[in-house]
Order: structure tokens, then sequence, then C-alpha cells
């Protein structure tokens, strides 16, 4: 693991992530279209969970409110013990930035930076030295499978040494939380898995990590640990993969 010390540890007791009666509505014209309806939800660290359900469920809205890119209209949502409904925006970009590893079914890496750069990114912008930065970042590609790959731009890699190094970054902070959105969408199926294995091994490290994937993919839901389903912005269902 790189040589990341920024995370807070978190409690030892209570859940990673605790939201109660969460409201979230958005303006569509005249219409007013409740995203989550009184949603309530546990989930503890040191698992792999993935959320489920159909198109317009609530499932993105609630990882954005889980990753404090949204706040809900009404309810508490507790991370990792800290409320964060409750944080002013610059407090929220910090708790992103100490607690919580993004990634995304697009990738969203700088094209004109090499694969380490794009990991060692956030350390950059939070002024960690230049050389302590690849450092961390390469030893995140190694660990990853593209300690070979460093030094190539987006445009030289596939889609899943794409994800990768998405995966990679990701990490960089030493987030407590790992939230994935469509993480194997733009993937074949043996590199989806590759993935889906690689996010498992996030979880079940002895870091405590939580990993929190959306998928409309059955089949990628049904190695996760834990599936959530959402359903008219409630939970239908929590249940452990059999």
């Amino acid at each position: 693991m790189a040589r990341v010390t920024q995370a807070v540890p978190g409690s030892a007791a209570g859940p990673m992530i605790e939201a109660v009666d969460l409201v979230r509505e958005y303006r569509m014209g005249e219409e007013r279209v409740r995203a989550l309806d009184n949603l309530n939800l546990t989930l503890d660290g040191g698992q792999f969970v993935s959320i489920v359900g159909p198109s317009g469920a609530g499932k993105s809205t609630l990882l954005h409110v889980v990753g404090a890119l949204d706040v809900p209209d009404s309810g508490t949502i507790r991370v990792d013990g800290e409320d964060i409904g409750r944080l002013t925006d610059d407090q929220q970009s910090e708790f992103r930035r100490r607690k919580v590893g993004f990634i995304f079914q697009f990738f969203n890496l700088v094209p004109t930076m090499s694969a380490w750069e794009n990991v060692a990114l956030p350390r950059l912008l939070d002024s960690t030295p230049l050389r302590r930065s690849k450092a961390d970042a390469i030893e995140l590609l190694e660990r990853v499978g593209l300690g070979n790959r460093a030094n190539h731009r987006p445009s030289e890699l596939s889609g899943g040494q794409m994800q990768r190094v998405a995966i990679a970054r990701s990490l960089v902070m030493n987030p407590r939380i790992v939230l994935a959105d469509e993480p194997t969408g733009n993937l074949d199926s043996h590199t989806g898995q590759a993935i889906l294995d690689l996010l498992g091994g996030l979880a079940h490290d002895d870091s405590g990590r939580l990993v929190v994937m959306v998928t409309h993919d059955g089949g990628a839901a049904s190695v996760a640990d834990r599936s959530v389903t959402v359903r008219d912005g409630r939970i239908e269902e929590a249940a452990d993969t059999p």
C-alpha cells in the first residue's frame, strides 16, 4: 500500500455509513421528483457492497449523498461517525479529500497526463512533494498490476487498464470509503470480472475499508458481499449475497 497517512481513522464502534430518513428532491420543470424517499440504510466497513435497482430508482443520488457530492433535503447521513449533511461547502470538500475515493464509469483521466501523474494528481493538489507523490502513485499502480505502464498516457491504455489507473487514483489519499459508479459498464466481461476482483480485494484487506458499487449488472452485483436494492427512492432489500 502506498505510504499515505492522511485519512482519519474511523471509530471502531458503529457503522461506516448510516442513513436515516434521507429525502432528496429535484425540480424538473413544474414537477418535483423525489429521488430519495425517507431512505434508511446502514453499511459496515470491511465489505464490498453493490447497490442495484432500475434506472431512476435513486442509486446514483444515494452514492452522491454518501460521497458529499450532494446534500439531502432532510434526514441524517453519517459517514464514519460524521454528520456530513451539516458540513459547509469547504468542509464537504475536505471530507471528500480525506475520506472518499471515487471511481467512475468513464474513468475521468486527464488525457495529457501519464498514468502515474493521473494517480498522483490528488496528492499534488494537496501540496505533497513531487518525489513522494510519484513514489506513492507508482506503488499503487504496481498494486493494481500496472507498474510497467506508469509512463503511458490514457490513449495508450486499454479500457481495463484505464479503470485500474482510476482505481489506483481513488486510493492515493488512503480513503476509508471507495465509491464506484458503474465501474465495469464500459468493459468486456473478462476485464470487468478482473476489476470486480480488485474491488473486492480492496474491501477485504486489513484496512477496514468499505467499497460501495452502483451497478445495473446483476452478475457484477452478485460478487459483492452484500447487495442493496433501491426502488422508488427507498431500500427494497438489503441482504447478504448468497
